[in-house]
């Protein structure tokens, strides 16, 4: 069977671990995209996709922050969204420090961390950033205030927190975090929270009712927790040779190699013919 329509994760999937674009998927991507639409479905911010959006030679909307919200590049603006209110955001980050938790913060237009307890994941990110040129470097950065940078700031989209496991189990466990956020783990005693409702396969399904296709007619491609509810509205979920057992189940397909190989790029020659 072939199909119409192309949702790919980033990080485990499209991308290689150092970070960089599957050569094989990168290069059929690019023959596809004219003829079949191509969309990004991650757990990143906008600006941190954006290099990758810009080497695939996309033009379709992406998806972001697990489905928090839909980006238009050419437009720069959100095309719908579901951000954390400036109020929940305060009684989060309240919460947060009262639980002496690491953040991370995103914003309208990037990804804040803390200058004096960073989240070690985030500064190898941020050194990947400042690689690029200023124009077109993601917007990664680090505050002395997560407070101060609320107030700055016109939409929260998620928080990435992270802390010893009794303070972070005991965190998600307090009434105002299970009534209104949900999330994924995104590492040890590290989650991924927004507002609850939001998830992958509701935002890409929210998106093909705009665009008339049906879901049945989908490809979607993933390794992670974040990846199930994707996987799971696709016609065919393809799951990575390297993902979670759990993630494996909810897909039609598990792919012959993990994202260092060329088992996706084969599975997408099958279902994506020229």
């Amino acid at each position: 069977m072939t199909y119409q329509f192309l949702a790919l994760d980033l990080d485990g999937t499209t991308l290689q671990n150092d970070h960089t674009l599957n050569p094989a998927v990168k290069s059929y991507v690019q023959k596809i995209k004219h003829d079949y639409p191509v969309m990004i479905v991650t757990g990143r911010h906008h600006t941190a996709a954006k290099p990758y959006y810009d080497e695939l030679e996309l033009t379709t909307p992406i998806i972001c922050c697990n489905g928090v919200y839909r980006y238009d590049y050419s437009s720069q603006q959100p095309q719908s969204s579901m951000p954390i209110p400036h109020d929940f955001a305060q009684q989060f980050l309240n919460l947060a420090h009262s639980f002496k938790l690491q953040l991370v913060m995103y914003t309208a237009d990037g990804m804040a961390f803390s200058q004096k307890d960073p989240i070690s994941y985030m500064l190898p990110l941020y050194a990947w950033a400042q690689s690029y040129p200023v124009k077109n470097r993601p917007n990664i950065y680090q505050v002395s205030s997560f407070e101060q940078e609320l107030k700055q700031t016109e939409y929260i989209w998620k928080f990435v927190v992270q802390g010893e496991e009794e303070r972070f189990t005991a965190f998600l466990q307090l009434p105002f975090i299970q009534q209104y956020f949900s999330g994924s783990m995104s590492g040890p005693n590290r989650i991924d929270l927004a507002m609850k409702g939001h998830s992958k396969g509701n935002a890409l399904s929210h998106y093909l009712q705009i665009v008339k296709v049906n879901a049945q007619q989908v490809v979607a491609a993933g390794d992670n927790y974040n990846d199930i509810s994707m996987l799971q509205s696709a016609g065919c979920g393809i799951a990575m040779h390297h993902a979670h057992q759990e993630v494996k189940q909810h897909a039609n397909i598990i792919c012959s190699t993990d994202n260092h190989g060329e088992g996706l790029s084969q599975l997408l020659h099958q279902y994506f013919p020229l």
